[in-house]
């Protein structure tokens, strides 16, 4: 007898991509723009050379901010640029307060 084999036709749902990167502006609403840099051996010369790369991540909430190291996943398009949206706040940044100059007197 000939043996039959059953394919299943659903396909699975393939990986989001994640990345993690710093929050490098926050002026527009609910955009955040994250930099993820890496670093690569040159193909020829084989020194390690940094590359970077700014992301569009959708910020529902605002809860980042400036200088905050994000997990950001790929989404469907949610705009002309933004293909990302904020996954979860890896390490904040630190709080610096601006320092006061006095008037001179």
């Amino acid at each position: 007898m000939a043996e039959t084999t059953v394919t299943s036709t659903a396909k699975t749902p393939g990986r989001r991509k994640i990345l993690i990167g710093e929050v490098v502006s926050t002026k527009m609403a609910k955009t955040i723009v994250i930099e993820v840099r890496r670093q690569k051996a040159h193909p020829f010369y084989k020194r390690v050379v940094a590359r970077s790369k700014k992301f569009y991540a959708h910020d529902e909430d605002g809860t980042a901010h400036l200088g905050d190291f994000v997990k950001i996943e790929e989404t469907r398009p949610l705009s002309k640029l933004k293909r990302w949206q904020l996954k979860e706040i890896v390490r904040r940044a630190a709080l610096i307060t601006p320092v006061e100059e006095q008037p001179a007197s």
